[in-house]
């Protein structure tokens, strides 16, 4: 087993064994994919539902998960399923040592170099997360480049996707892992919002963060939707031969 997932079963699990190697998947499914139903951790998991449901039960009691808000998900027929999602509790517990050196060296940075030199160190680290993602070209290349985005947040541990909404897409964060320190320190954050505004060409949205207390970092960015042209004003053009006999037609 690789070292992350001893460490949550270390945070998460009452003790080792089979139950705490579970749930800590159901930790990672969750901070991977989240919000997702009992059915589908089961499904991805390959236990049975009332199986993931005890282990929900546990994280639940102890505060680590929380349902998400009423409405989440597709709706249909039957009793509508119940969405779980790692709470700011849970969250808490992913915490690693390596926060308080990085808190410790900003607030020295900002100590002897002012604002201003945290401000251009959050912009050089974001630079290198995206260094591989090119500009949008066109509003018909945004897309591509949100996409491109959300990978390289991926592979910097933010796992990130992509969604589509009614006015655009929006790249959700569901990890962040500099988040207690982004709490102290938001312009990690802010340079990150920057940065996609450059990339993609046009103002991007923060609606949530994780730094703030939310389960995601969600970014709107709208998308021109192209309108199909005008049909021509212009009357069709009669086929009817004319009337050359000098007697009214009828």
């Amino acid at each position: 087993m690789d070292g992350g997932n001893s460490l949550l079963i270390e945070q998460f699990a009452d003790g080792p064994g089979a139950d705490g190697q579970t749930r800590a998947a159901v930790v990672s499914l969750l901070i991977d994919e989240g919000p997702l139903t009992a059915s589908d951790i089961a499904d991805r998991l390959g236990i049975s539902a009332a199986g993931v449901r005890r282990h929900l039960d546990i994280l639940l009691d102890a505060g680590d998960v929380q349902t998400a808000a009423p409405g989440f998900g597709k709706g249909g027929r039957g009793r509508p399923a119940k969405w779980f999602q790692l709470s700011p509790n849970g969250r808490g517990k992913l915490r690693h040592a390596y926060d308080d050196l990085a808190g410790a060296a900003l607030r020295k940075l900002r100590d002897v170099g002012g604002e201003q030199a945290v401000s251009e160190f959050a912009r050089d680290r974001v630079d290198g997360m995206v260094a591989s993602v090119a500009p949008a070209t066109g509003d018909d290349d945004v897309v591509r480049t949100v996409e491109d985005i959300a990978d390289a947040l991926t592979s910097a541990g933010y796992s990130a996707n992509v969604r589509e909404v009614g006015t655009g897409v929006q790249i959700c964060q569901h990890h962040c892992p500099v988040a207690h320190v982004a709490t102290e320190f938001p312009e990690l954050c802010e340079a990150e919002t920057a940065r996609f505004t450059e990339l993609l060409g046009t103002h991007v949205q923060r609606l949530a963060t994780i730094a703030n207390g939310d389960c995601v970092c969600t970014t709107h960015v709208p998308i021109a939707r192209r309108t199909p042209a005008p049909e021509s004003a212009t009357a069709p053009k009669s086929t009817t031969a004319p009337n050359t006999d000098g007697k009214a037609s009828r």
